[in-house]
């Protein structure tokens, strides 16, 4: 939200249950989410469900592009890494030392971008984080990929939040990845 409000973007800010400035409605339901959608440039969603309900992000994913459908608005989804392939050729998720507690999450995540790979009509945007994404410095800086894991020289795969932050709101000023993801790391 800071690089959205420091680019000076006019943000709705959505949440299923009502809060103080934010508007209510369910990414789940393709009606709510047209109408939240309607007069919008973009959507950006960036849900993360709870252990045990990482299967929402498949029914999210499909609720919100039937919902931005209608409204002719740009979905950018921020999703998973587990789906990259890394330095070794192999998905980050099938590495051997891939935790076993994150990859229900992973798994959903893989299946969430195969809901939007198959979208042909909807302008959508997939993005994918890099192996590790944390509060940090801002530097403006980044390089960018698209299914292969970015590391550095020391095989790290690693961005500031708000370094992901510049990269998302870069994409959405001047989309180069429609109906396709990208990875961003340092």
């Amino acid at each position: 939200m800071t690089e959205a409000f420091r680019r000076g973007h006019d943000v709705t800010r959505v949440a299923r249950s009502p809060r103080p400035d934010f508007v209510a409605a369910d990414a789940t339901d393709p009606a709510q989410v047209a109408r939240v959608a309607a007069g919008t440039d973009v959507v950006i969603s960036a849900t993360r469900p709870v252990a045990g309900a990482e299967r929402d992000l498949v029914v999210t994913a499909k609720a919100l592009l039937e919902g931005v459908r209608s409204s002719g608005t740009r979905l950018v989804v921020v999703g998973g890494a587990a789906t990259l392939r890394t330095p070794n050729g192999v998905l980050l998720h099938e590495e051997p030392d891939f935790p076993a507690d994150v990859l229900p999450i992973a798994l959903a995540c893989a299946e969430q971008y195969a809901v939007l790979a198959d979208e042909h009509e909807v302008d959508w945007t997939y993005v994918s984080p890099p192996a590790s994404i944390e509060p940090g410095e801002r530097t403006g800086s980044y390089r960018l990929g698209r299914d292969d894991l970015v590391v550095d020289a020391r095989g790290v795969s690693a961005i500031s939040l708000e370094d992901f932050a510049v990269a998302l709101l870069d994409e959405v000023a001047e989309p180069r990845h429609r109906r396709t993801r990208f990875t961003v790391a340092h």
